[in-house]
């Protein structure tokens, strides 16, 4: 396997794409606005003008886009990657998306002689810089087998969790855990500044004990100094939790810490916050006329 398609290169697929590079693949990729790939094509990524072209001569074709839509569209929209990938490629969804869907696409790859995985990752820009993202996997063993030095490249903890649409469920349970975490840290560094505490102080003291978390040691040094730059956007997390709440409703199951998260960073949205990272969550506690 040398040749790999990628389409998305946000925050998060252009440094993916450099970690493939580094070990030695060749990436041919494929975004909407070319203007996010002109650093990567003067690093040796190829340009394709469309999906199809990305798909030509690729032995596997990742994806990583914005939402469900996006990624049924590129699946099974006008010039979709099912109708274009050459039987045996593998093709590998890593958007966080609907399980359903995950399901849908592979069972039409399958018919088509095709290698579906859903592995969204998570990690942020952080870990995805690093390679070091946790890619959690879901389709059959044969395929995550054959993709394995791809996720490697990657990442660093890589599970394959079941059979398609695993990955999408696992990444949903991942991101309810990040919804509560989130609100918990918000309200601590909130509560601290009221108080007159130090709040570098109060994180060097209990990053070792129960509150320890990536989030205290990544995200609340960002909330201190109002640093709400994406490293994942909330427009972003929105979707997710709307995901895992319309995945929870299936399964008959009620989740109210995240239906309020949900309505918290919903309330952030409206008020212009969208395009920046989860953090910003912060200014809802400190400015709460927000």
């Amino acid at each position: 396997m040398k040749t790999i398609g990628f389409i998305g290169l946000g925050v998060m697929g252009q440094s993916m794409v450099r970690n493939l590079m580094k070990h030695g693949f060749d990436v041919q990729a494929y975004t909407r606005t070319k203007e996010r790939a002109i650093d990567l094509l003067d690093e040796g990524v190829t340009w394709c003008e469309s999906v199809q072209d990305v798909c030509e001569g690729a032995d596997a074709v990742i994806t990583i886009v914005g939402y469900p839509s996006d990624v049924e569209s590129i699946y099974f929209g006008d010039g979709n990657i099912l109708d274009s990938a050459e039987p045996g490629t593998i093709l590998i969804d890593m958007t966080t998306s609907s399980p359903k869907l995950a399901e849908r696409i592979a069972e039409t790859a399958i018919d088509r002689g095709l290698l579906p995985l859903d592995a969204p990752v998570t990690g942020g820009d952080v870990g995805a810089k690093n390679g070091t993202l946790s890619i959690l996997v879901g389709g059959g063993e044969f395929a995550f087998n054959k993709a394995k030095p791809l996720f490697e490249a990657m990442g660093q903890a890589i599970e394959r969790m079941g059979y398609a649409g695993s990955g999408q469920y696992a990444k949903l349970a991942n991101q309810i855990a990040i919804a509560g975490i989130m609100m918990g840290n918000a309200e601590m560094l909130a509560f601290s500044k009221q108080a007159g505490l130090d709040p570098e102080a109060l994180i060097r003291t209990i990053r070792g004990g129960a509150a320890g978390s990536w989030t205290l040691e990544n995200l609340v040094p960002r909330m201190i100094i109002e640093d709400y730059a994406p490293g994942f956007f909330i427009k972003h997390f929105i979707k997710d939790m709307t995901l895992a709440i319309e995945s929870a409703n299936d399964l008959h199951l009620k989740l109210p810490g995240l239906e309020l998260a949900h309505r918290l960073y919903n309330i952030l949205e409206e008020n212009g916050y969208g395009e920046n990272g989860t953090q910003a969550l912060i200014d809802y506690y400190i400015h709460q006329d927000v």
